[in-house]
């Protein structure tokens, strides 16, 4: 084994053993962060297709590049290595038509994509948080089928493409991350948040291990007993994906291939465990029940047999217990605390950020794709892709005219070439606030209402949403603040809403849909918040009477729900009741019972149901 880099404690042979299963003792520390991080690099390095990648979470600076300058270093020479930018197109990623090259020799010319450049190799995905959801697909595809199919500008060809991807996470909270999709064809799951810079050591490998290591994978073997180890510690764990267990036999024959066995080994498969299964763990294994006082007594008839088969049976189960020992260690201790509590760990979907709805439009907004059109109506045509869809015919046109005794050598455009470009956007939010402020809760939540909307005024303020005020009472409903970002006449409209009165819950209903549904009409995203106690006992007429209040109120709500209106109920009852859970069902909303919150809570929900 040679040594890159200049690292003293590897020089001198007392550097950490990478391959260590963690024993977290005051005698034997296992493994630190970032020797798991550059063991992850090394194992994808030796087997980066049956690994499939790393997802690497950590914003940028010294710590990330020191890691992908050891990713890097690691590969062998002549390795594809290809980074793939945030808003790569379609013809770039996949490949496409050739542009000047069909046009300089009179017929299709195929250009090969990034995927099919880095066939063999790595790709690094930046800010792959951020991905859209298309690419994210195409890429999967590609991933999975190992070849980019490509039919498009009058090309058909398959191109073998079979490659690791090292996506680069630069998500800040729980709610900014990687796609499912992505993040579950990729074997390590590596945080470099808590890493500090003088942690971050050069690796005790190169290039020609890496080689070596290629060189002995395919004669590594692996037992079904050791397979059914980690399979059953990924259930254990409550990792629904088998592809965890996949490449957890993957990571264990690599390490194998790494210190010259031809068999894996436990410390291979306690690699496997803290390096593969450990970040994707929702649960802590149960525990397991007390034995019996006494056993009972073994059967006379052939005790050897019995005897074996226990033996059998107990041999996996204690390799088992072995690696999962060594997981648990690698789970972080937040992660871990969380486990106990019978906390699922959440996995990290997107959507980022707070905006609306994903809408088409004409002439704004972020390019997303051409059509076949003319530029009308003020449409913008693409010169490139137009060009593009001209290409292939210029000889046939050529020939054509040439027929006709017209000898042209300039481009010829008709008028079945003409694309448009199509925009995306994303509409504005508006928050709409449906406040009860009868007497019932006007007593308990009315000014919990207000700092929770005086709260997300602000913070919509920030990113330019509106928010707007609906309270209902007596005998009807009345909009109170029309949809605003103005925090002033929030606030003066909050300080004047009374409360007391009867709850004509259906009223409320009705007119914060009827704004809601304008919202949507003009382009916007409406989300409907609702904040009562689901007490109705005034009719729409003004009448009362609970039975017919109750009746106009779940009516109301299936209009909502008709609608595709995003809602979110908000039980203000001092206890949880079904009346509340009766409504949002109806209107197919999120019901949230908060009993004993404040307004920093009730912003919080809100926040989530806006996201």
């Amino acid at each position: 084994m040679t040594t890159a880099g200049a690292n003293p404690a590897v020089e001198s042979g007392g550097g950490p053993d990478l391959n260590q299963a963690p024993n977290r003792t005051a005698n034997q520390p296992g493994p630190s962060p970032w020797d798991d991080a550059v063991l992850a690099a090394v194992l994808m390095s030796i087997d980066p297709v049956g690994t499939g990648g790393v997802s690497l979470r950590a914003l940028a600076g010294p710590v990330r590049d020191q890691w992908l300058a050891v990713m890097r270093d690691l590969q062998p020479e002549g390795t594809p290595q290809r980074r793939i930018p945030l808003h790569v197109s379609d013809g770039r990623l996949l490949g496409g038509l050739d542009l000047a090259a069909t046009l300089s020799a009179g017929r299709p010319v195929a250009e090969l994509g990034l995927l099919v450049e880095a066939h063999g190799g790595v790709v690094e995905l930046a800010m792959a948080e951020r991905i859209a959801a298309g690419t994210a697909a195409r890429l999967t595809m590609a991933f999975d089928a190992g070849e980019v199919v490509l039919e498009r500008d009058g090309l058909a060809m398959r191109t073998p493409s079979r490659f690791a991807v090292v996506a680069l996470d630069e998500g800040v909270g729980e709610d900014e991350g990687l796609l499912n999709a992505l993040l579950d064809r990729l074997a390590f799951h590596l945080e470099l948040t808590y890493i500090r810079v003088h942690e971050a050591v050069a690796c005790p490998y190169d290039a020609e291990d890496i080689l070596e290591a290629r060189a002995r994978l395919s004669s590594v073997t692996i037992t079904e007993k050791q397979i059914e180890a980690l399979c059953g510690l990924a259930l254990a764990l409550g990792i629904p994906s088998l592809r965890a267990s996949i490449f957890a036999c993957r990571a264990a024959c690599a390490s194998a291939a790494l210190e010259e066995r031809t068999e894996v080994a436990d410390a291979d498969l306690a690699v496997a465990g803290r390096l593969v299964l450990a970040p994707r763990a929702t649960q802590l294994p149960p525990m397991e029940p007390p034995p019996d006082a006494e056993p009972p007594p073994p059967e006379p008839d052939e005790p050897d047999q019995e005897q074996n088969q226990s033996n059998e049976q107990q041999e996996p189960q204690e390799l088992e217990d072995q690696i999962l020992e060594a997981t648990k260690a690698a789970i972080p201790a937040g992660l871990l605390a969380q486990l106990q509590m019978g906390k699922l760990r959440r996995s990290r979907a997107r959507q980022t950020g707070k905006a609306g709805a994903v809408q088409n439009a004409q002439t704004r907004g972020r390019p997303a794709g051409v059509l076949r059109g003319e530029p009308r109506a003020g449409l913008r045509l693409n010169v490139v892709e137009t060009l593009r869809a001209a290409a292939p015919w210029q000889r046939l046109r050529r020939e054509e005219r040439a027929r006709f005794g017209q000898e042209s050598t300039r481009i010829e455009v008709r008028q079945d070439d003409f694309r448009i470009t199509r925009f995306k956007h994303k509409s504005e939010t508006t928050t709409i606030f449906v406040v009860d402020a009868s007497g019932s809760s006007a007593l308990h939540r009315l000014a919990e209402a207000k700092g929770a909307v005086e709260l997300l005024l602000a913070d919509c303020y920030v990113r330019r949403d509106k928010v707007a005020l609906v309270a209902f009472r007596g005998q009807a409903a009345e909009v109170l603040l029309p949809p605003t970002r103005s925090l002033v006449r929030a606030k003066r409209s909050l300080a004047g809403l009374p409360g007391g009165g009867g709850t004509p819950l259906a009223s409320g209903i009705d007119l914060g849909m009827i704004l809601a549904d304008s919202v949507k009409r003009r382009g916007g995203t409406p989300v409907l918040i609702l904040m009562t106690d689901g007490r109705a006992n005034v009719a729409r007429d003004g009448t009362g009477g609970r039975t017919r209040a109750g009746e106009e109120s779940l009516a109301a709500a299936r209009v909502v729900r008709s609608l595709e209106i995003t809602a979110l109920v908000i039980d203000t009852s001092p206890r949880p009741q079904q009346q509340g859970r009766d409504l949002a069902k109806e209107m197919g909303a999120v019901y949230l019972p908060l009993p004993h919150a404040d307004a920093n809570s009730l912003t919080q929900a809100v926040r989530a149901t806006s996201a």
